[in-house]
């Protein structure tokens, strides 16, 4: 006779589905799925708990947002057309970049075949990501000049560091020294709005972009504020392919800041490289960094910036947390973070 299969934690269904428990509550508050609940009151995640979870997860990789996620389960197709047709682009796209790497493959054993030993640089290209941007530069005060390489850029990339560690100039420096890239500065609010709103009336195709992003944010619970939407026309700019973002936090509630991020994650693979300065746990959490993302710390004394792991136990990850904090406590030093600067 079988066993029926155990009810997991929070935390143990988490690992398996291969998301955070922060996850899981959101999808609960969302009303998507619903843990049944032990003696004691304790969330418990069974059989078709898992099931279900697992659905709305392969939805979300396909780049819905929670309020369409909650369509398609109740049977409603009338949101995955646009989502398909996007995700046949990604796909195409990526298509294209294997059919280019292909080519350069071809070529290199071609150059072989006529005995020509390809050079390390023609090798090391084969491996190098996309997004890889390298720059080398001296270090802004409060460093003391030293010269610091910028390299491995992925689609993601936080800087962070506790006050006065020079964050944000490293910032500014990063934007200095990459081709193509803008700085988009922690002062931008209204005034920045009335600029974005400005191309957007000029830019049908841009506002299409914007209307597009905004309605995915707005599914998923943000509030687009005249910090979002100045935010919203940079990253969907076609002319920056480096977006230095300084407090990317600024102005945004936490359900905007996770929303916000959720939709950075579900970009196009080609999409403009990012580099977020933030100190918000919301935007920058440490359960939830992938692979194509970066964290760059701004040691407290001083030292050259760190490239950190977000792994409990590596070199700077305590750092890093003790950086960290959610959005309501960020709300309350948000005046000292303004008169530090």
């Amino acid at each position: 006779m079988s066993q029926p299969a155990p009810f997991l934690q929070p935390a143990e269904a988490a690992r398996q589905l291969g998301v955070s428990t922060k996850a899981l509550r959101l999808y609960e508050q969302r009303g998507l799925i619903q843990p049944v609940r032990s003696t004691a009151g304790w969330r418990a995640y069974g059989t078709t708990e898992m099931a279900q979870a697992a659905e709305i997860i392969a939805l979300r990789a396909l780049g819905l947002s929670l309020k369409q996620v909650a369509l398609v389960l109740q049977g409603n197709p009338d949101c995955l057309d646009a989502v398909l047709a996007k995700h046949r682009l990604d796909l195409e796209r990526r298509a294209d970049c294997i059919a280019a790497m292909k080519a350069r493959v071809a070529d290199l054993q071609s150059d072989l075949a006529r005995g020509t030993m390809p050079t390390v640089n023609a090798l090391k290209r084969l491996a190098v990501p996309k997004t890889e941007v390298c720059c080398t530069f001296t270090l802004p005060w409060p460093w003391g000049g030293e010269r610091f390489t910028l390299s491995n850029l992925r689609s993601i990339n936080y800087i962070t560091g506790p006050l006065g560690s020079g964050k944000t100039r490293l910032a500014q420096k990063i934007a200095e020294s990459l081709t193509g890239a803008r700085y988009l500065a922690a002062s931008r609010s209204f005034e920045g709005a009335a600029k974005a709103k400005e191309h957007l009336a000029n830019d049908p195709e841009l506002k299409a972009r914007v209307d597009e992003a905004s309605m995915w944010l707005l599914d998923d619970g943000a509030i687009i504020s005249a910090s979002m939407l100045t935010l919203l026309v940079a990253l969907v700019a076609d002319d920056v392919s480096v977006l230095v973002v300084d407090m990317i936090e600024q102005g945004l509630d936490q359900q905007s800041q996770e929303a916000l991020m959720a939709y950075l994650r579900r970009r196009r693979t080609d999409a403009q490289t990012l580099i977020l300065l933030t100190r918000s746990s919301a935007i920058l959490d440490l359960e939830l960094v992938g692979d194509d993302e970066t964290i760059m710390l701004c040691p407290a004394n001083h030292r050259p910036p760190m490239q950190v792991r977000p792994y409990p136990g590596s070199p700077g990850y305590e750092a890093v947390d003790t950086c960290l904090a959610p959005p309501d406590v960020r709300a309350r030093t948000e005046g000292l973070v303004t008169t530090r600067r």
